[in-house]
């Protein structure tokens, strides 16, 4: 299998746990967990972060789907074009729920060394984001 199809067949697993609500199953797709909300300002390094940060994230949005629509390469990344889906149900980045859903676009960089994940950076609109969970679409 090329490194190619080895880093896809990680974020394909990788999303799919995300998608499940599945927190071990997205911990065990890095070699080293790591992830940083840009819109956000937050980088969260380590198991015992990640963890945290993907708990909050599925019980603020339990119905949480993503969906890829395109993969890019390059030598040292994967950029991923995602729709993600929810239902805003606990308070998330500090915004209480009203219980609207989300519908957003989102870019997803994943660092990788070798066949290796090592980072994932998140990108989204944040305006956007906050239009939907606040005042719905």
């Amino acid at each position: 299998m090329t490194l190619r199809k080895r880093r896809e067949a990680v974020i394909r697993q990788h999303v799919e746990a995300e998608s499940r609500g599945d927190v071990d199953g997205v911990v065990a797709s890095f070699s080293h967990p790591k992830y940083e909300m840009v819109p956000l300002g937050t980088e969260h390094d380590g198991e015992a972060a990640v963890r945290l940060m993907l708990s909050s994230l599925f019980l603020a949005f339990p119905d949480f789907k993503l969906v890829v629509r395109n993969l890019y390469h390059s030598d040292q990344a994967v950029i991923a074009e995602v729709w993600m889906d929810g239902t805003h149900r606990a308070p998330w980045a500090g915004v209480e729920a009203k219980g609207h859903r989300i519908h957003l676009p989102v870019v997803g960089i994943f660092l990788f060394d070798g066949d290796k994940l090592l980072c994932e950076k998140v990108y989204f609109d944040m305006t956007t984001l906050l239009r939907q969970i606040t005042i719905g679409k």
